[in-house]
């Protein structure tokens, strides 16, 4: 099976239509994909940056760039919506 590497939204509601919780699981998840700038501070990835729909529900932009530096990372990504029932929505070429 050949995986399709494409730029992807987490969206904070299950399949079902409920919110996910807890409420700041967006900032929690792209904060173990970050690391400490120059000026010692702490910065989100360029590849997964946590943002919002319209609506206000939580989101995580995945960037498909991010499976060219570490496709296991890419890959958590991905298992980490599914593990949840969470809605992906996929992007394809379209940028972040």
């Amino acid at each position: 099976m050949t995986q399709k590497i494409e730029n992807f939204i987490i969206v904070g509601i299950t399949n079902d239509g409920k919110k996910f919780r807890p409420s700041d699981w967006a900032d929690r998840l792209c904060g173990i994909m970050s690391a400490f700038g120059a000026d010692h501070r702490m910065m989100y990835s360029p590849y997964v940056r946590p943002g919002c729909t319209l609506k206000g529900d939580k989101t995580v932009l995945v960037d498909a760039r991010l499976y060219d530096i570490e496709p296991m990372a890419y890959k958590f990504m991905i298992n980490f919506a599914k593990d949840n029932d969470l809605q992906i929505d996929w992007m394809g070429d379209a940028p972040l």
